[in-house]
């Protein structure tokens, strides 16, 4: 299908956030290890959420799926072996996330998914497990999935670069404190995206587990522990309301976006400040933010290692903005679900702008034209690419892979002021 988005002057209004990808992933996952029944409310309802739903089905966890709210039966800890092969689909951190998890089941797991999750370095982590007592590995023997898990996580000393995924990292503490024994870890080399390290330690802390984690030895410890059900509140994304927030900087109007929680640990918080120094008016509190625009905004420099998934946005405004913004520090950024420093670059040069791609980034120039691009079936490019639609109108094909994190993000865009149109 095509997004159409039609340039628009002035959004304005209130609306709320998505419920957070990540913390869903987390949530639900966490609640499924968890002794005794858990209530998720507000939890994300996507393509990449719910393959993490499905898989702690596969893996023997009760889940109700009433829209508003999931209920988990957590199983204790006690997973049996899934009778197929568990398929992801395109969800990167459901398989990072559950292959250490599937370590806790007897037998062997393998994990699938479509073409593009297929293409994912996973070689660190299943290293990473080894010492652990967990043998997995790629079926095709690249480092990449298929892959085959054999249960018998016993704990123990491992390592693992910080480098490539901080999911590796999250993936190793979730299933770690239901080891037989400690778990110690060290990450190694540059440690990327430590706030969704962050994150993950504050969700099992909710749930009960304690991770303690050496700062100057960069070491994470996890005794044996129980996870305990509880109702938890998913909060709002700011992934995924990065795209309301810089429509807003972008355009005339004042916009206010509710749950945003102001002590979030979300790492791409960080488009708040962003926007404000390219020249918006922000306002934060408790509970929600309210940006107001001008509809002329100034490059920047930005370094985004902590928050890998706003380059898309980023790279989107800065082609709108005057002058240059250059982007640094998310070489990681090559692994997502595309090379999105090569993608980006591609679709934003169709549209006139001058970019000059960099190992860990890009140098953007403004100046950007009316035209057609392609999502490459990344959900972050299409929504961030209609971000320039709005300000010179442009045709997106293959936009409706922005299911995977913001359902209907065309129409609460169109509520906001907005011309947006999904057609084919």
């Amino acid at each position: 299908m095509e997004l159409i988005v039609k340039k628009t002057s002035k959004i304005s209004g209130m609306v709320k956030a998505p419920s957070s990808k990540s913390y869903t992933h987390r949530g639900v996952i966490i609640a499924s290890l968890a002794s005794g029944k858990s209530v998720l409310s507000d939890p994300l309802n996507s393509e990449d959420t719910i393959a993490s739903l499905e898989s702690c089905r596969a893996f023997g966890c009760d889940i109700q799926n009433m829209g508003d709210y999931w209920t988990v039966e957590g199983t204790a800890g006690n997973l049996k072996t899934p009778d197929n092969v568990v398929d992801v689909k395109n969800s990167g951190t459901t398989l990072r996330l559950m292959t250490s998890v599937a370590g806790l089941a007897p037998g062997y797991s393998i994990f699938t998914g479509d073409s593009s999750l297929r293409t994912r370095p996973m070689q660190y982590l299943l290293d990473a497990l080894e010492p652990l007592d967990v043998k997995a590995l790629s079926s095709k023997n690249n480092g990449k999935p298929p892959i085959i898990v054999k249960g018998g996580l016993k704990g123990g000393k491992t390592s693992i670069p910080g480098n490539v995924s901080s999911q590796f990292i999250s993936s190793i503490l979730i299933a770690g404190a239901m080891a037989d024994e400690t778990v110690q870890l060290q990450v190694t080399d540059e440690f990327i995206s430590k706030s969704y390290v962050d994150m993950t330690r504050d969700i099992m802390k909710k749930f009960g587990v304690i991770v303690e984690y050496e700062s100057s030895e960069r070491i994470f410890t996890i005794e044996p522990q129980k996870y305990m059900a509880t109702d938890y509140t998913i909060e709002g994304d700011y992934s995924s309301a990065s795209y309301l927030i810089g429509a807003a900087a972008i355009s005339e109007g004042e916009l206010t976006i509710k749950n945003l929680f102001k002590d979030s640990k979300q790492g791409d918080k960080l488009i708040l400040d962003i926007v404000s120094k390219m020249g918006a008016k922000v306002k934060i509190n408790n509970n929600h933010v309210t940006i107001i625009g001008n509809g002329e905004l100034s490059g920047i420099n930005i370094d985004l290692h902590n928050a890998p998934d706003l380059l898309p946005t980023v790279s989107a405004l800065g082609a709108i903005c005057e002058g240059k913004t250059r982007i640094s520090g998310v070489e990681h950024a090559r692994f997502k679900e595309t090379d999105r420093i090569s993608t980006c670059t591609k679709e934003l040069t169709k549209l006139g702008v001058v970019i000059k791609e960099k190992k860990d980034g890009m140098i953007i120039e403004g100046g950007v034209k009316s035209g057609v691009v392609e999502s490459h079936k990344d959900h972050r490019l299409v929504m961030a690419l209609s971000l320039i639609g709005i300000k010179v109108g442009v045709k997106i094909k293959n936009a409706e892979v922005h299911d995977v994190s913001f359902p209907n993000y065309p129409s609460v865009m169109n509520k906001l002021g907005c011309s947006m149109q999904l057609t084919g």
